[in-house]
């Protein structure tokens, strides 16, 4: 069985494993324990500042910082970063192309017990009408280490979207190559594609599993990079397996599914379904019970497929 470990965990062992090799720094808004950061705080609290609970006022001390050169990394719970204080991203972050990593953890409906109004799943809709923003989603901890440094390594705003839940490691650390802006085919098929991100590229997996056990080949793709999105990739899948379903632990509408569907009315219709959160607030709940409740599990996928298949 996998080793699970959530990307919030990977996020903060990264930041302390590239701190010698790249000049940057860390502030967070009274979160450090529950984001990770606090692993870099212990290890260079010369290099690490807590701005409190005033998210928006931390975007713009960011900004600040960035102009004299230096790079930041900003952190705070998705429903914070990217919503409390979208303006400041917007306009202090964004508007001057600054070099500001916004590591945001605790995304999606996977927060559990701590209700709707930390569940974040309007984030990556946001971030994505932000120009010259870039977003990252990874499926699991190698993923989220190779992404905090894409992030340091590439000029511009970044958004870097982490969990709470511990999920499968399904990338080998050995083989695995990143590449920011391009997707990954984990599992290649001949009869429909699951376009995963995130927590979901897992659960694609072992709906791969259930619809083969039907006799179904299905193609699953990884996107990590949810802007900018790999075009290519999700344009030759659609050609070769003429149906495509899309999965994430976002709303339906302006995340990934939005995003390839896009692309898929530009150049390439086909029949085409979501798996996702459908334009609704979650609960209280613990996250098997969630993920089964709002429809975000492997046999949800496998049905998705199934449809999609059914359309051709």
């Amino acid at each position: 069985m996998a080793e699970k470990i959530a990307t919030r965990e990977a996020y903060g062992a990264a930041l302390v494993e590239l701190a010698d090799k790249y000049d940057f720094v860390v502030m967070d808004a009274d979160l450090a324990e529950a984001t990770k950061t606090v692993k870099f705080k212990k290890a260079y609290p010369e290099r690490f500042f807590d701005c409190g609970i005033a998210e928006g006022n931390m975007m713009s001390v960011a900004a600040g910082i960035a102009t004299t050169g230096k790079t930041v990394f900003a952190s705070s719970f998705a429903m914070f970063a990217a919503g409390r204080a979208f303006e400041q991203v917007r306009n202090s972050i964004g508007y001057p192309h600054l070099n500001v990593k916004i590591g945001a953890t605790h995304a999606g409906i996977t927060v559990g017990e701590d209700g709707a109004t930390h569940q974040c799943n309007e984030d990556l809709a946001l971030m994505r009408t932000i120009p010259g923003m870039t977003i990252v989603n990874p499926a699991d901890a190698v993923e989220a280490k190779a992404a905090v440094e894409a992030a340091l390594s590439t000029e511009g705003p970044f958004y870097l979207r982490f969990g709470r839940y511990a999920v499968p490691v399904i990338n080998d650390n050995a083989d695995y190559k990143f590449e920011l802006g391009r997707g990954v085919k984990v599992a290649d098929g001949k009869d429909v594609t699951i376009v995963a991100t995130g927590i979901m590229v897992a659960m694609a997996l072992e709906a791969r599993e259930l619809l083969a056990a039907e006799g179904i080949d299905a193609r699953v793709v990884n996107i990590h990079t949810i802007k900018p999105i790999d075009r290519e990739i999700i344009e030759a899948a659609a050609r070769e397996t003429g149906a495509v379903v899309t999965a994430e632990e976002h709303n339906i509408i302006g995340g990934l599914g939005s995003a390839v569907a896009e692309v898929l009315c530009e150049t390439c219709p086909v029949p085409m379904e979501r798996v996702g959160m459908k334009d609704t607030y979650g609960h209280s709940g613990t996250v098997p019970a969630l993920l089964e409740a709002y429809g975000l599990t492997p046999a949800n996928i496998a049905e998705a497929a199934k449809t999609a298949i059914a359309r051709k």
